[in-house]
């Protein structure tokens, strides 16, 4: 059976990831994998769907393992750019924790100013970081997933 003809799965980028409850139920719900890579230190429901995989401690790694395993149909959460322009690249659905979609249309911008922003630090410059993460950002990460699972599976 090709991948094609095989159900989506999810590609979870675990490390400081804070939806990985939902994406368990929504999975759950959906009868879908769930590939939860990390670096060590995270724990996963007992569910033959819910796939752990410790990677080494290169700070790519689990980045690499997903990109080389992604592919159409697949969704991958992720709140990493890179990581997630490469799982747009290969045909899958990118989405951040808070709920953010990458698609082929914004991920060329999002990288570029990923890149500016991480020149500015780089030369001393304060930008502040990313807001904390809310009630709203999970609302939106369940819903972006829903629709990512309808689209994924037409």
């Amino acid at each position: 059976m090709s991948k094609a003809s095989n159900p989506s799965e999810i590609y979870v980028d675990a490390d400081a990831c804070p939806v990985k409850g939902e994406i368990y139920k929504v999975a759950a719900r959906h009868g879908l994998n769930v590939h939860v890579v990390s670096n060590g230190g995270v724990s996963v429901p007992r569910d033959p769907r819910v796939k752990l995989v410790i990677v080494g401690m290169d700070p790519d790694a689990a980045d690499d393992w997903i990109a080389a395993r992604v592919g159409p149909r697949d969704i991958a959460v992720t709140a990493d750019i890179p990581l997630a322009s490469r799982c747009v690249k290969a045909g899958a659905a990118a989405i951040s924790p808070k709920g953010r979609v990458f698609s082929e249309d914004s991920i060329g911008m999002t990288l570029a100013t990923r890149n500016l922003m991480t020149d500015l630090r780089s030369a001393g410059e304060v930008t502040g970081g990313p807001r904390p993460f809310s009630p709203r950002d999970r609302s939106a990460f369940l819903s972006a997933l829903h629709e990512a699972i309808v689209r994924q599976k037409r």
